[in-house]
């Protein structure tokens, strides 16, 4: 697979989870790594983890200016972009009769219009060769109970992986998503959910996966970094199933 050394890679949510993991993997192969999220916590403990290599920006993808300050440093300290993580994401699940304004609104906004603005302020720092990759989910494939509106915003990116790859195809600019299904990320834990409803969950979703567990983030980490690298270079446009065979089997 190829070689990420001085390659630079801009995850948002790169602070926890899928993000963080990924983060790891690119920056273990050599790649010089920008990390993007809300909490200043957990970016300050991952740019230690992470190493010299990286470098955590603080902001919101729903804001503007979060994501031309973003930018801004990585043209500065870097000049390019050739890995765009586009991960930044909630999750939260309820019944369409409660589904207000307020859980619409905040999982679109989030899920959907900052994700297509992250990757419309990177483009004019992406050229020949490099890629972008999307975070979806199974629930885009999927008729799960309470989440009709985070599978659509889920939907909504595979469309995007389909149309951007369209439009940025003459600049050899690949687009591409990767579709976890259960993981064990802190997702879980943002959820609202005891420790206790946490394991009956997991252990109640993993009963639900043919290959009878959840997901490691790091797993998801791993098809990342192939879906950016040369050895997917014919690629573009797909979603790639990265859940145990829940939405294939």
């Amino acid at each position: 697979m190829t070689s990420f050394t001085n390659k630079v890679v801009v995850i948002t949510g790169g602070n926890s989870g899928i993000g963080l993991a990924t983060a790891q993997a690119f920056a273990k192969d050599g790649a010089k790594v920008v990390i993007f999220g809300r909490d200043r916590e957990s970016l300050r403990n991952a740019a230690e983890t992470l190493g010299a290599n990286a470098s955590a920006i603080q902001g919101d993808v729903t804001k503007a200016a979060d994501l031309d300050a973003l930018i801004a440093h990585v043209k500065k300290t870097h000049g390019r972009i050739d890995t765009l993580f586009v991960n930044a994401g909630v999750a939260e699940f309820r019944p369409v009769d409660l589904a207000d304004e307020a859980h619409f609104d905040k999982l679109f906004d989030i899920n959907v219009k900052g994700a297509y603005y992250t990757v419309q302020k990177a483009l004019p720092l992406m050229g020949q060769g490099s890629s972008i990759v999307f975070t979806t989910s199974g629930a885009q494939e999927l008729g799960m109970a309470g989440a009709s509106v985070y599978g659509a915003t889920k939907a909504a990116l595979r469309s995007f992986a389909r149309t951007l790859s369209a439009d940025l195809k003459d600049r050899g600019i690949r687009v591409n998503a990767v579709s976890p299904g259960p993981v064990q990320t802190p997702i879980f834990g943002r959820m609202g959910l005891s420790h206790e409803q946490i394991e009956g969950f997991s252990k109640e979703i993993a009963g639900q996966v043919p290959m009878g567990r959840v997901g490691q983030a790091s797993e998801i980490a791993a098809a990342v970094k192939f879906l950016a690298s040369d050895g997917a270079a014919y690629i573009t446009g797909a979603s790639l199933p990265v859940d145990g065979g829940m939405t294939t089997l």
